[in-house]
Parts: structure tokens; C-alpha cells; sequence
């Protein structure tokens, strides 16, 4: 556990009995904590304390999380994970393409939780390392350099878009990207309502870099959000 105090995770959630709850576990694994129970209160520990991870409640008595995750999305990109009750798909869709990295519906399992700050917190150390060549998950590697994908060594025949998808999903290792964000990264702004070029491509993507493509293990879809591509641990 003494691996996770350099980490910061900071609380935004009105109700008592779930930013206890949260705080509880997250300091029980190591973590370093605090909590807030408003959004003035939790920007003041942003800009004060710098957490590495924001976990936030979408329903705060004095804003609205969506506002304020676009707020913060203008000068930090600490990763924020939404913890509402609003179970929405497009609520989900919303609050990811506003910014936040990842998305729990409440009521929501303890290692459920603590899998997704792991990943986000992969993500803050993975943004910090300079000079990235290459992505690797499972028997795939993503040479950036070479512009190539193998498996077990063996050149993978992409196509262009596949590789652009791939690439932005291996980037972002962990976090779900909404259909609107991979079609603005790979084809553009006049694209955004065309989530059917996505899934074609990632349909194709699939035969190619898993071994079951009806039981992906890597490329996971998010039901009728998006996609994340998932590392072995």
C-alpha cells in the first residue's frame, strides 16, 4: 500500500454516508485524501492541494459536475472519475465528452472503484513519461515510430484508420473514449454523428488483435458510450 501515499485523491460528494464510505476505502488502500462537500470547496482544494485524481459527484448542492468538470477541463487534466446516480447513458456520454476520464453509476462495488483509480492513476504516470515509442497490451505491441502493429512479434496489416483508432485508444490505456471523441481524434469534426464508421472498424480491429473476437479482452466496448482498451493488469 506504501506505493500509493504519493498519490492525492480528492472527494467531491455531498452525502456524508458515501464521501465516508469513499474516503474509508481510499485511505485504507494508502491513498492520501481529502474530501470536499461542494464544488467552491472542491476547487479550492484543486488549485490548493493538487490532487492526482478528482472523484466527483455529478449532483453537488452549489453547481453541477458537468459544469464544473468543464471548468476544470480549461486549465488542469487531472483525471476525474464521475460518481452519480444519474444512470443514463447519455448523462454517461455527456460527462465523459465534457472531460471526465471515467464514469461509475451508483451503487457500484468497492473493487470496482478502486480498479478504476488504478487505471486513472496509470494514466497520470504513463502523461508524465517523456518520449513514448511504443504501447504494449497482451501479445500486441504499437511501434510509434515504425507506424506498426505486431502480435507475437508478426506485422499486423491495419489499415490507416484502424491504426489511428487503435493508437488514440492505447494512448488513453484504460480510459473510455465516447464515440463523438474517437471520430473528432481520427476523422474530423464533421464526423461526430457517424459512431457507425467506429464500430465497423472496431469490429474489423477486433479479428485482428484478439484471439476470441466475440470475447474481446482488450478492446472493451461501453455500451452505448464508447470504447477503452484495457492492459493486462
Amino acid at each position: 500500500m506504501s506505493n500509493n501515499e504519493q498519490f492525492k485523491i480528492l472527494i467531491i460528494e455531498d452525502e456524508k454516508p458515501i464521501q465516508r464510505f469513499l474516503s474509508i476505502l481510499t485511505s485504507g488502500h494508502g491513498y492520501d485524501v481529502k474530501s470536499a462537500d461542494n464544488g467552491k470547496d472542491g476547487l479550492w482544494h484543486v488549485v490548493n492541494w493538487k490532487p492526482n485524481l478528482i472523484l466527483l459527484d455529478l449532483g453537488l448542492p452549489d453547481t453541477d459536475g458537468l459544469d464544473f468538470t468543464r471548468q476544470l477541463r480549461t486549465w488542469t487534466e487531472t483525471p476525474i472519475i464521475v460518481i452519480s446516480a444519474r444512470d443514463k447513458e447519455s448523462e454517461k456520454v455527456q460527462a465523459l465528452d465534457v472531460g471526465a476520464n471515467d464514469y461509475l453509476t451508483k451503487p457500484f462495488g468497492s473493487e470496482e472503484l478502486l480498479a478504476r483509480i488504478r487505471v486513472a492513476l496509470r494514466w497520470v504516470t504513463s502523461s508524465e513519461q517523456q518520449d513514448i515509442t511504443e504501447y504494449r497490451f497482451g501479445n500486441i505491441t504499437i511501434d510509434l515510430v515504425m507506424q506498426q502493429i505486431t502480435r507475437d512479434d508478426e506485422l499486423l496489416h491495419v489499415t490507416p484508420t484502424e491504426y489511428k483508432i487503435v493508437t488514440l485508444l492505447a494512448k488513453n490505456m484504460g480510459k473510455v473514449l465516447t464515440h463523438k471523441q474517437i471520430l473528432k481524434d481520427v476523422w474530423g469534426d464533421n464526423y461526430s454523428e457517424h459512431s457507425h464508421y467506429v464500430r465497423v472498424h472496431v469490429a474489423q480491429l477486433r479479428h485482428k488483435i484478439e484471439a476470441v473476437p466475440a470475447q474481446p479482452k482488450y478492446l472493451i466496448t461501453e455500451t452505448g458510450v464508447g470504447y477503452r482498451l484495457l492492459s493486462d493488469h
